[in-house]
């Protein structure tokens, strides 16, 4: 997902979740779940400011467009 208009419709099961792969899941399962919608929602705007600074994913930044959608996802209410 690139620049979303406010038109477009986000959601953590067909557009967020993908995003993180088994490997982020796991390097961050201590602190909560990226493949849980309620995790991930709760702590939305701490992982924003993680992928926003590369500190997460741990081994390189998300490309903008990926830090973007995950935006547009808390923008967007953080629709399921």
């Amino acid at each position: 997902m690139t620049a979303a208009s406010p038109d477009d419709t986000v959601s953590f099961a067909r557009d967020i979740r993908p995003l993180f792969r088994a490997k982020d899941q796991e390097s961050m399962r201590k602190a909560f779940d990226l493949f849980d919608y309620s995790d991930v929602a709760a702590h939305a705007d701490a992982i924003a400011g993680a992928l926003r600074s590369g500190r997460m994913p741990c081994d390189g930044a998300w490309p903008e467009a990926q830090v973007a959608a995950f935006q547009h996802w808390i923008d967007a209410g953080k629709p399921a």
